[in-house]
C-alpha cells in the first residue's frame, strides 16, 4: 500500500491532458516533513501535493495512491503512478463512493436509490447483477444501459491502470489502449502484452524488457508478432514507408528478437518468424500483397486513395468558356496571366481533380486568386474550402486569395490527428476544395481528404514536389503526379520581384543539380571551415540581421536537430544566451527538461486543436495551434506560459511544454510550409549523410527576400550530388494506373 489519503483542494487541472496537481489529505506520518503544508488545519491531518492524471476530485472516499516523492520547482510532490479507490464495506462507504462522481451514468440521487434497495449488496448487483437496478422506481432500461456502461467502462480503465503500472502509463494513453482492444483489453493484455506493440509509442524493446523481468517466454508466438509488428510501424514512422519486403520484415524482427539473447539456443529462427508472419497473414493481422507486407489500415489507406482519384479523374465535367471569364477576371482584379498559368487555370476548371506544380517566384499565387475568382463567377454560390497542412500555410493562402477562412486540413475534416483514437467521419461539405503545400501531405491525412469528398467536388492540389516528402508516410504528392492519370500544369517561368530575385533563380539551379549559382545582396555564401566556425559566424550574422529586421523576421534552417555546433538544439541554446540572457528579472521556466524564459522564440512542434487563442483584450478568437507555427514567449505565470502568435495569445500548463522547441534555429524538415523574410543556413560537410538536392532546394525557398549560405562549398556540391529522394516503400501511383486501365477496358467493353 502506498499512501491512503482523500482529496482536499484542486490545486490545478487540465481538462484535455486531465493532468493535475491536487492537494490531498491523511492521517499518514510517513509524509516527508519538507512536503507537508506547513499550516495547521483543524482536523488535524497532514496535507500534500500530489500530481498525475485524472486525480480524483471527490472527499467521499479514501484513495491508496502508488507513486514516488520527486522535488520541483514548487517543492517536494508526490508523483502518482496509479491510484485506486477504498471503499468501506459499509452501507455509507458504498453510497459514499456511489455519489463521489467517479462512475459514469450514477449521480447522488441514485447513489441513494441503490444503497437504500439493496445496501452492502449494491456493488455487487452493480458489477454481476445489473438487471435488478431495473426493480428501482425511475430506472429505466435506457438509464440502466447508461449505468451499465459507465461502470464496464469505470472498471476497464481501473484495471488497465493496475495491469500497466509497470509501463508508467498515462490515463490518456490508456484511454488509447482502451479504444484501441475494446471493453476485452486487460484479457487481451494479460494473455501477451506483446499486443502493446500495435499502439503507436510502445516500442518491442520497451515492453520485451518488462515481460523478460517477469520470465516470459522467448519463443512465446505473441512475442514474435509483437517484433513484427514492431518493425512495421517502425518502418511506417522513421522510414515513411507504406509496406516492407517480407524478407526485410524477417530480417528486421530476428534482430528484435535475438539482439540481447546470449545462449544460441534460446533464438529465435528465421523458420520461426515466417511461420508467424504466414500465420498473421492467415489471421488477417497483416496484409500480404505480391510479397509486400502493410499494417492492415496503411493498405486500406493506399487503396482506398488510389481508387477515389482514380474515379475523381474520370468524372465528365461541363465544358467552360475559359477565355470569357480570364477577361472578366482581368477586369475585376486586374491580374494578367501568361499563356501556362492561362492553362492552369483552364485545366482546373475543366477537371474535378487536378494539380498545379512549380517552384518559388513562378505565379503560383497569381494562380490561385485567378482560380478562385474564376470559380466564383463560374459557380455563384458554390462553397469553396480552402486548406493546407499547417497553420501558417492556411493564413498565407487566406492572404494570397482573399478567402478569409482558410484552415489547416485538419480543422476542414475535424480530425484530432492519426493517433487520437478517433477519425470524423461523413462527406466534407464543399463543392471546391484546394489544397496548398500538398508535398507535406502523408499517406494518412490524403485518405482522409479523399475518401470524406461527396461525388462531384472538384478538387485542386497546389505544391512544389521539388520540396522535401512529408514528414509521415509516403510520398503522395509525387505518386500522383507520377501515375500520370491526374491532368498536371507545372509552372516553370520566374515572375517573383520582376525578374529580378536570385533566390529564385538559384533555386531552379539547385532543382536541376547546377553548382553555378549566383550571388549578391539576397544570396550571399559565406566560408567557414568547420562546424565550430561556422555556428560562429551563424550566430554573428544571426545578431546583424535582427538588429537590422527584427527577430520574426530571421531564421536559421539546419539540416541536423542534434550533431555538433551547428545543429539547431546547440544554436538555440547559444543564441539565447546572446540574444535572451538569464537575469533575475526575467521569468523562466523549466519542466520536463525544458528551459523557457520570457521573450524566447519557440515552435509548436505538434498540432493541439484544444488549445483557445485570444485577442490582446482576452475575447476568444481560434481554436487550435499546429505543427510549424512560431511564436515568441509572452508571460509565464503561475503553472501556466503564454505564447503569443502574430496578436494571439494561447496559455500552455506547464505540462504541455514538450509541445514547444526553441526556434532561433530550427531543422529544415521543421521549416516546411512556412516562410520567412530571411534565413541563414549552416552548410558542412559535416552534414553530409542528410544533404540533399531536395534538402538544399527546401531551405532556400523557405526565404522571401534574402538567403545567407554559411559553410563549404564541397557540402554545396555534395548536396546536388544526391538526388534527396530517399526510396520509400508506396505503390500509389501503380495502383492508380491499374485502376485507370481496368476503368477505360470496362467503358469500352460497354461502348
Amino acid at each position: 500500500m502506498g499512501i491512503v489519503a482523500a482529496f482536499d483542494k484542486m490545486l490545478f487541472s487540465n481538462p484535455v491532458s486531465k493532468y493535475c496537481v491536487v492537494r490531498m489529505k491523511t492521517a499518514d506520518m510517513m509524509i516527508p516533513q519538507d512536503a507537508r503544508d506547513s499550516y495547521r488545519f483543524r482536523d488535524n491531518l497532514t496535507r500534500f501535493v500530489a500530481v498525475g492524471y485524472d486525480l480524483p476530485d471527490t472527499d467521499s472516499i479514501k484513495v491508496d495512491l502508488e507513486g514516488s516523492w520527486v522535488n520541483s520547482k514548487h517543492g517536494l510532490q508526490y508523483q502518482v503512478e496509479h491510484w485506486r479507490e477504498l471503499v468501506p464495506p459499509t452501507v455509507e462507504g458504498i453510497r459514499g463512493y456511489l455519489s463521489s462522481g467517479l462512475l459514469k451514468g450514477i449521480g447522488p440521487k441514485t447513489a441513494k436509490v441503490i444503497v437504500d434497495r439493496f445496501g452492502i449488496a449494491s456493488l455487487d448487483v452493480i458489477e454481476n447483477h445489473p438487471e435488478r437496478l431495473l426493480e428501482i422506481r425511475g430506472i429505466t432500461k435506457d438509464k440502466l444501459e447508461e449505468i451499465k456502461s459507465g461502470y464496464a467502462e469505470s472498471k476497464a480503465m481501473r484495471d488497465l491502470m493496475i495491469l500497466l503500472s509497470p509501463f508508467k502509463v498515462t490515463p490518456a494513453t490508456a484511454m488509447k489502449i482502451y479504444q484501441h482492444f475494446g471493453p476485452g483489453g486487460v484479457a487481451l493484455l494479460q494473455q501477451s502484452p506483446f499486443r502493446l506493440c500495435q499502439i503507436s509509442g510502445f516500442g518491442f524493446r520497451r515492453v520485451d524488457d518488462i515481460v523478460q523481468k517477469s520470465g516470459g517466454d522467448l519463443q512465446d508466438p505473441l512475442r514474435v508478432q509483437g517484433a513484427v509488428f514492431y518493425a512495421l510501424e517502425k518502418s511506417r514512422s522513421e522510414g515513411g514507408h507504406l509496406f516492407v519486403e517480407a524478407g526485410d520484415l524477417i530480417r528486421s524482427s530476428l534482430v528484435l528478437l535475438n539482439e540481447k539473447t546470449v545462449d544460441p539456443t534460446m533464438r529465435v529462427s528465421a523458420q520461426d518468424v515466417q511461420q508467424e508472419l504466414k500465420n498473421m497473414i492467415l489471421s488477417d493481422i497483416v496484409v500480404a500483397n505480391s510479397g509486400n507486407i502493410y499494417l492492415p489500415h496503411v493498405y486500406a489507406q493506399e487503396v482506398e486513395t488510389a481508387r477515389k482519384a482514380v474515379q475523381m479523374a474520370m468524372e465528365p465535367t461541363m465544358p467552360v468558356n475559359v477565355a470569357s471569364v480570364l477577361e472578366r477576371v482581368k477586369a475585376k482584379i486586374g491580374i494578367t496571366l501568361s499563356k501556362r498559368q492561362a492553362e492552369a487555370v483552364e485545366m482546373v476548371l475543366r477537371h474535378n481533380l487536378s494539380i498545379i506544380t512549380g517552384g518559388p517566384g513562378t505565379g503560383k499565387s497569381t494562380v490561385l486568386k485567378a482560380i478562385v475568382e474564376a470559380y466564383g463567377m463560374l459557380h455563384p454560390g458554390k462553397h469553396i474550402v480552402l486548406g493546407a497542412p499547417t497553420g501558417k500555410a492556411s493564413r498565407r493562402m487566406a492572404e494570397v486569395t482573399g478567402v478569409n477562412d482558410a484552415l489547416t486540413l485538419h480543422s476542414i475534416l475535424k480530425l484530432h490527428g492519426e493517433d487520437a483514437g478517433w477519425q470524423a467521419q461523413g462527406e466534407l461539405d464543399a463543392d471546391f476544395v484546394i489544397v496548398d503545400e500538398t508535398s507535406m501531405v502523408d499517406m494518412w491525412l490524403a485518405d482522409q481528404l479523399f475518401t470524406r469528398l461527396k461525388p462531384g467536388t472538384k478538387l485542386l492540389l497546389v505544391g512544389d514536389a521539388d520540396q522535401l516528402e512529408s514528414v509521415g508516410a509516403g510520398k503522395v504528392f509525387q505518386e500522383l503526379i507520377e501515375s500520370g492519370v491526374i491532368p498536371v500544369t507545372v509552372l516553370d517561368e520566374i515572375f517573383r520581384q520582376a525578374k529580378g530575385s536570385l533566390i529564385a533563380y538559384n533555386a531552379k539551379r539547385v532543382r536541376e543539380q547546377d553548382g553555378k549559382l549566383d550571388y549578391g545582396s539576397d544570396f550571399a555564401f559565406v566560408k567557414a571551415d568547420s562546424q565550430q566556425e561556422a555556428a560562429e559566424l551563424v550566430r554573428s550574422i544571426y545578431r546583424q540581421e535582427i538588429a537590422e529586421t527584427g527577430i520574426d523576421q530571421v531564421q536559421i534552417l539546419t539540416p541536423f536537430r542534434t550533431n555538433g555546433d551547428a545543429s539547431a538544439n546547440n544554436l538555440n541554446e547559444a543564441i539565447r544566451t546572446e540574444v535572451n540572457p538569464p537575469s533575475v528579472d526575467i521569468p523562466e521556466v523549466s519542466f520536463g527538461g525544458k528551459l523557457f524564459r520570457l521573450n524566447d522564440k519557440v515552435m509548436q512542434i505538434k498540432n493541439d486543436y484544444d488549445v483557445r487563442l485570444r485577442d490582446g483584450k482576452g475575447n476568444p478568437v481560434a481554436v487550435g495551434v499546429f505543427n510549424g507555427d512560431v511564436g515568441r514567449v509572452s508571460g509565464i505565470g503561475s503553472g501556466t506560459v503564454t505564447v503569443e502568435y502574430d496578436g494571439r495569445f494561447a496559455d500552455y500548463p506547464f505540462e504541455n511544454l514538450n509541445e514547444l522547441d526553441l526556434c532561433y534555429a530550427t531543422t529544415i524538415h521543421k521549416s516546411q510550409g512556412s516562410e520567412y523574410d530571411t534565413v541563414i543556413i549552416p552548410l558542412l560537410t559535416a552534414h553530409s549523410i542528410l544533404l540533399s538536392i531536395n534538402l538544399l532546394y527546401t531551405a532556400i525557398t523557405r526565404a522571401k527576400r534574402r538567403v545567407i549560405l554559411v559553410g563549404q562549398k564541397k557540402a554545396l556540391f555534395i548536396a546536388l550530388s544526391k538526388s534527396g529522394r530517399a526510396k520509400r516503400n508506396t505503390l500509389l501511383a501503380e495502383r492508380m494506373r491499374q485502376y485507370y486501365q481496368a476503368a477505360q477496358k470496362r467503358i469500352k467493353k460497354a461502348s
